[in-house]
Parts: C-alpha cells; structure tokens; sequence
C-alpha cells in the first residue's frame, strides 16, 4: 500500500532532479567571466536610432512538447486576464496534442507499478488509467487556470522572474503555488492552485475506486502542487537553456561551415 501511495510523489521527485540537473548548468555559466578576447559592443553615433532586434516571445513548447500557454513575462502582468482568456488558456493546456501524449506516460507507469489493481492489467487496464490520468489533468488545468481564478479573480498565468541569480530563481517558481497575483494587481495566497488541486482530487474519488480514503485524496492533493511546482521550474529556465543550447547550437554550424570553405 505504502508503495502505490508514494509512486506519484516519485515521479515529482523525478522532475525535481532533472530541472536540478537542467538549472546547474546556468549556475556555472553565470559563474563563467567573458574572455578577454570578446569583441567590445559597436559603438553608435548619437542620434543614430538603435537597431531593430526582434522581440522574444514565449515558447509555447517546452522541450518541443509540454504546453506552455500560461507563462508571461512580468510586464505583462499590468493587463489582467478576462475570463474567456482564462478558459482560452486552460483549454489550451488541457486539449493541445502533447497532454495525450503525456498522459499515456503517466498511464504506462502507473501499470507498471499496478496502481489500482482494480483496473487490471492488460490493454483494458491501459486505457482505464489512461482515461484516469488524462481526467486528472484536464480537471486539474480546468480548476486551476479556469474556474477558480475567475470566481476569485485571481492571474493563473506564471510570470518569470528571469532576473537573478538560479536559487533565487528557482525559489521563486516553487513558491508561485502559494503566491498569486489577483486581477487587481495585487499578491495574495494562491487559492486557485491550492483549493482548485484540492477539489481535482477530491473528484478523483469518482474514478479511483481503491483510493477514496483521505489519505490517497491527500496524496492525489499533494501530488498535484508537486508537479505544478516542478512545471513552473521548467517555465521560468526553459527560455535560458534553449537560448544557450542554440546559441553553441549555430556556433558549431558556422565553424563546420566556415571549416568546409578550406
């Protein structure tokens, strides 16, 4: 019993790691003084306009694959949500091709580790904890980013500190599931995250025909602020990781290329 109660909390701790692996790398990149050997930037003219440079825009893929339609940059928070953007972007995370996909992964582990054995094995057993785990996070996204942020005008969008140091960082995206903006503009306990998780898992007693007691609806509970708290260490460092991936990315390209002119 103890090892199907603590299977979900596992696979957080998985992400956890990874995000940990994933954000070391920026620890000593920021810890990296530029060479001397750096060209020093252009000067301009007075006068003379600055250059056009494109406006970065959030990737609303992470990794290429996970949704990623509620993060924003903080200038953004000076226009609140209406509540049809709220649902647009709840229905976006709950409906886009890559949540299918997540949920059969969710699904293949649960059967591997026989959570439910009510379900049984086999193809039948797959698809009733497929159907289960895409539920629980389509009712989750809908409660979270849809309903409950509007019924208490909260922002369920995640605002990217981006500036900072990497633990400061990393600090302040575990802490957006406690801490919202409202509608106003203001910061206040996020109920939309705690409350919106805790009425999901109590839901879940509805298909979980083995896991009613309190103490599974807890751990479903739990479980639920985890990965949130992990997707949002994800958010706030997947712009930095995929620029620098991509900035050595087309470095080695050029030198290949300038390489192949010889």
């Amino acid at each position: 019993m103890a090892h199907l109660q603590f299977a979900g909390a596992r696979t957080c701790v998985a992400v956890f790691v990874s995000v940990l692996l994933m954000s070391s790398t920026l620890v000593a990149q920021q810890q990296q003084t530029p060479k001397p050997d750096d060209p020093p930037p252009a000067a301009v003219a007075p006068g003379t306009p600055a250059p056009n440079t494109p406006q970065e825009t959030e990737d609303k893929r992470i990794l290429g694959v996970l949704p990623n339609y509620r993060t924003a940059e903080k200038e953004a928070a000076s226009q609140p949500l209406t509540t049809r953007q709220k649902f647009t972007i709840a229905a976006k995370d709950s409906f886009d091709w890559p949540v299918f996909l997540v949920s059969g992964g969710f699904a293949a582990l649960y059967q591997l580790e026989n959570q439910n054995p009510s379900f049984g094995q086999g193809l039948k057993g797959y698809a009733r904890r497929y159907v289960t785990s895409y539920g629980d996070q389509t009712i989750g996204n809908m409660m979270t980013e849809a309903i409950m942020p509007t019924l208490l005008h909260e922002d369920p969008r995640y605002f990217r500190e981006a500036n900072g140091g990497v633990w400061s960082r990393m600090g302040y995206a575990a802490s957006r599931i406690l801490v919202t903006r409202t509608d106003a503009g203001g910061t206040r306990f996020n109920f939309s995250e705690v409350v919106g998780n805790g009425i999901t898992a109590g839901i879940g007693c509805a298909y979980y025909p083995q896991a009613r007691g309190f103490g599974d609806t807890m751990q479903r509970w739990y479980t639920q602020l985890l990965t949130d708290a992990a997707s949002q260490e994800l958010k706030e460092f997947w712009p930095d990781v995929k620029r620098k991936w991509f900035k050595r990315h087309d470095n080695s390209l050029s030198v290949a290329d300038s390489n192949s002119q010889y």
